[in-house]
């Protein structure tokens, strides 16, 4: 997965050869050590939480150029962006392959933020399910039916 343009950064994250492929990923696997992420070819850190039964659960965390930068659900469909704690932007994937970003006012998003910010989203997706939903889905595939 490549993210790129005129004003952003080259990012790309990429699955190690052989990883088990998780298909409700869409980069398919949430395992940080079997992937690599670049940004202009330096060697950024991934950190994709395990995705369980919390929201928090499902965020993804990169670090890069001594700077932290998270992206976590904040609604079923949506992500917020956070730039060394700061909220910066929010993210939405409907599972097209579009990720708009809408940026908060007085953030004053830069280049690295996007391109940190689309990568992960377009990555592992964006939004999650309460918890609430995740226990009834859980609950669901238990019962014989």
């Amino acid at each position: 997965m490549t993210v790129e343009g005129g004003a952003v950064p080259r990012v790309e994250l990429h699955r190690a050869e052989g990883a088990e492929i998780d298909a409700h990923v869409p980069v398919g696997t949430r395992d940080g050590s079997r992937l690599t992420l670049t940004v202009d070819g330096q060697e950024a850190v991934p950190a994709p939480s395990k995705g369980r039964l919390t929201r928090r659960s499902f965020a993804v965390d990169v670090r890069y150029a001594g700077r932290a930068w998270r992206l976590v659900p904040d609604s079923v469909a949506g992500s917020r962006l956070l730039r060394d704690g700061e909220h910066v932007g929010d993210f939405c994937s409907q599972g097209d392959g579009r990720v708009p970003a809408e940026w908060r006012e007085g953030a004053e998003p830069e280049a690295l933020d996007a391109a940190l910010g689309y990568a992960p989203a377009a990555a592992f997706g964006t939004g999650a399910p309460p918890m609430w939903m995740l226990v009834v889905d859980a609950v669901g595939d238990t019962v014989p039916g």
